[in-house]
Order: C-alpha cells, then sequence, then structure tokens
C-alpha cells in the first residue's frame, strides 16, 4: 500500500516522508481520529515506505521486491496485531491464526471497522480481544533479528482492545524496544489505553477527510452527479467508509434507522408490550451489532436536536432519515436531549461490558417512555 493510494491527508504523508529523511522516526507512534479516515492504511503506507528499497521523493518505489512483499502484506519483517475471539478452533487465539483472512480484508477494503472485521471472520456474535497469549508473540517476532529490512515494524490495530496483561508487557517493549524496532499503534477509542502507554508514544491526530479529497474518491468510486456528490461528502463528515456506506444505503444502515424509529414511536405511544417485543429481537444481534445501532441512535437524537433549532447547514440526516426526523425532531429539546443521548450511552457502555442485553433494553424503552414524553 502507497500513499499515493491513501485519500486526502496529504500534510500528514509530507510529515512521515520527512521524519524517514531525517531520520528522525519515532520508534511508538499512536495514530488515532474517526472511523473510516485512513489510519490503518496510512499506517501500512508508512511502513511501506520505511522498508523500501528505492524511496521516492513523495512515496515509495512500488516496484522493488520489498514494496512487492508489502502490496500482498507478506514481508516478514512486517507484523500484525489485531483484535481475535476464541473459537473457531483456537483455545487461545492469537492474530496469526487469522493473518489470512486479515490480509483478505485489508487488501479489499483498508477502510473497514471492527463489525467488518467481525463480519468477515464469522463471529458477530462475539466481542473480540487481543489476549494475553498475543504478548508472547510479540515478544517474539521483536527479539528476532530483521530478515531484509533494516526495521522490524509492528502494527496493532484497535490496542485498546488489549487485555491488561498484553498491555503491561507492551509497555514493557516499548520503554526498552529491541533494536531496529517501530510500533505503529491505530486507535478509535484512546482513553481506553493505559496512560503510561499513552505517555511512551508520539500521538498522530489522523483528521477527518477534506472534502475536496474525498469528493474526488466518491467520484471515482461511484457514477453520481454532482449535487449528489456534495450532498454525501456533507453526510460523510470526512468519512470515506461512511460515505460508501451512504451510497451503498448498506443494510446495516437501514436495520439501524428501521430500529430507531421503532423504539421511538413504541417509546412515545406508551406501548410497553411493544417495547419488550422490541427488546426481545435487539437482544438476539450480536454485541457489536448492538453498540453499533446505540452509537447510531445518539447520532440521530443529536441531529433531531440540531433540526429542531433550525439549523439545517449543520444536520447531516440522508433522505429516509431526514423524512422522519422533520416530524420527530420537535420532541427533542433542550429538556431532554441530553438526558436521553446519556441513556443511550449508558446502555452502551452496558452491553460492551456483556450485561443482559434484554435487560439493558427494555431498561432503556422504558426510561425513554418518561424522556419523550415527561
Amino acid at each position: 500500500m502507497q500513499f499515493k493510494d491513501i485519500i486526502g491527508h496529504d500534510t500528514i504523508k509530507k510529515r512521515f516522508i520527512q521524519s524517514v529523511k531525517d531520520n528522525r522516526v519515532s520508534h511508538a507512534q499512536l495514530l488515532i481520529g474517526p472511523q473510516g479516515v485512513g489510519k490503518l492504511p496510512i499506517a501500512i503506507a508508512f511502513a511501506q515506505y520505511i522498508s523500501c528499497l528505492d524511496k521516492k521523493g513523495n512515496d515509495s518505489c512500488g516496484v522493488c521486491a520489498s514494496c512487492r512483499k508489502y502490496q500482498k502484506l507478506i514481508h516478514p519483517d512486517l507484523h500484525f496485531v489485531f483484535p481475535v475471539v476464541k473459537g473457531k478452533g483456537f483455545t487461545n487465539p492469537i492474530s496469526d491464526n487469522f493473518i489470512s483472512s486479515w490480509r483478505t480484508q485489508v487488501l479489499s477494503d483498508a477502510y473497514f471497522d471492527i463489525g467488518d472485521w467481525y463480519q468477515t471472520i464469522g463471529v458477530d456474535n462475539s466481542q473480540g480481544m487481543i489476549y494475553s497469549h498475543e504478548s508472547n508473540e510479540i515478544i517474539r517476532k521483536l527479539n528476532l533479528k530483521t530478515y531484509e529490512s533494516d526495521y522490524k515494524i509492528m502494527i496493532i490495530w484497535l490496542p485498546e482492545k488489549m487485555h491488561s496483561s498484553c498491555a503491561n508487557k507492551l509497555l514493557k517493549m516499548i520503554e526498552e524496544p529491541p533494536a531496529k524496532t517501530l510500533f505503529f499503534m491505530v486507535s478509535e477509542e484512546p482513553d481506553k489505553l493505559l496512560q503510561t502507554i499513552l505517555s511512551r508514544t508520539q500521538i498522530i491526530n489522523i483528521p477527518r477527510i477534506d472534502n475536496v479529497a474525498l469528493s474526488q474518491a466518491v467520484k471515482e468510486d461511484f457514477n453520481l452527479e454532482k449535487a449528489e456528490v456534495n450532498n454525501l461528502v456533507h453526510l460523510a463528515e470526512g468519512s470515506f467508509r461512511k460515505a460508501r456506506i451512504l451510497v451503498q444505503n448498506s443494510e446495516e444502515n437501514t436495520y439501524h434507522f428501521e430500529n430507531f424509529v421503532a423504539i421511538m414511536r413504541h417509546c412515545y405511544a406508551r406501548k410497553v408490550t411493544d417495547i419488550m417485543d422490541w427488546a426481545d429481537d435487539i437482544a438476539g444481534i450480536g454485541r457489536e451489532r448492538q453498540k453499533s445501532f446505540l452509537n447510531y441512535g445518539v447520532r440521530m437524537i443529536r441531529e433531531n436536536f440540531i433540526l429542531n433549532l433550525k439549523q439545517p447547514n449543520m444536520v447531516y440526516l440522508s433522505g429516509n432519515e431526514m423524512n422522519f426526523s422533520q416530524r420527530f425532531s420537535p420532541y427533542i429539546n433542550e429538556d431532554n436531549v441530553w438526558l436521553i443521548s446519556d441513556e443511550l450511552s449508558r446502555a452502551y457502555t452496558d452491553i460492551a461490558r456483556n450485561a443482559n442485553a434484554k435487560i439493558v433494553f427494555l431498561d432503556l424503552g422504558l426510561k425513554l417512555v418518561k424522556l419523550l414524553r415527561p
């Protein structure tokens, strides 16, 4: 993967390239930012540039032996760590058990999220983790000599999902890394990382993709009119993944919308039996999907509140969402917007902690009854 494959972020690319030219590459870097903006592909492109045997002024060459292996993610000095799940034939799973699926995922769609990854490995109903056993593999790999490159590069995707024992061992590696070792960590929730890890990494903020670059990417990937492109870029909020989902009108987004409409209508009408049935249904889907729905709910509440304030330029709603929200938004106001958002966020936290989903969603519904019609 080369820098030219990354959408936007020209300033970040130039910064990374200059750090290599100046021989000032920090051994532990933490890339943070929203979903779908290209943090992981940037990390891979940076690693490829560092390892390239014929570096160009603004990118790796793409044709040397090192680049050819990077393009298939099979370079022997490139290592990946990412969340995995127990089962699937593995009692103590590590990333290498799923490396073939990982390569397929990254090479087919580098702007994926955790839900996409779980679907790829067929574990929608599980929550992944970087288990303690992974730390032994990290230590083993990084204590080996390099095979072909000057550096061994370890890319850790979502380090916030590390087991505490794994995180503590990683901290020791960051403090006293083996020679010629680089850590690139890619995080979406850095506040969940150990403070001691945060303090020992160089934090690189990867912002949302600028509208010009995102517009160009959308034009190249989808056959849309100019007005459609402009509206799509506005709704995507700098995320290529979100833009793609909006274009494809994905089943997942439709599912979230329909469930949001259903629970809000049940709660407004005070139909407790319907709320119970809804809670039963949504309790039966995977936890990552439940968390995704709750995040969607928080966003919809925010958008409806802004719509209610008559600020259309600040509203990010698709066609179906807008049609519903024009009728629903009057019920989201200064008196309840924060309370409803808090309840959705609290439900997210409970689900993330493996609470009983049926109880969590029933409780959420009953609280929304009071908040929508006090």
